[in-house]
């Protein structure tokens, strides 16, 4: 299966279920993969895949925008818009809340979401 990947991508936005978290934007840490056509390989055309700039730049303008109060649901919006405005096949969504507990290096979640 033919992916791109985008890591480390930092995006800021309002998030959390306490009062102090929502005070202002966090910045958290995304990894996307996407399942992209076999084709866009074999044609070398970056109108058969998915271009993933824009994908950086729409998600990062969309997460600025909203606010969430779970992770989960944050990546279900990041899922959904990428495989709905960018016709994905597939899509893997890892979220970091970097720093959020002591002693905790990294907190999360992941979600795989397809059009099937």
């Amino acid at each position: 299966m033919d992916k791109i990947f985008l890591r480390g991508m930092k995006a800021d936005t309002l998030v959390g279920i306490y009062d102090w978290e929502r005070e202002r934007l966090q910045t958290l840490v995304l990894d996307l993969d996407i399942g992209v056509p076999e084709k866009s390989a074999l044609s070398d055309d970056i109108g058969d895949t998915v271009h993933y700039g824009e994908v950086c730049e729409a998600v990062r303008n969309s997460l600025r925008e909203q606010d969430f109060l779970l992770l989960e649901g944050l990546a279900e919006h990041v899922a959904k818009l990428v495989l709905e405005d960018f016709n994905a096949l597939w899509v893997r969504v890892r979220i970091v809340k970097p720093g959020i507990l002591p002693d905790v290096k990294e907190v999360g979640v992941e979600i795989e979401r397809s059009k099937n």
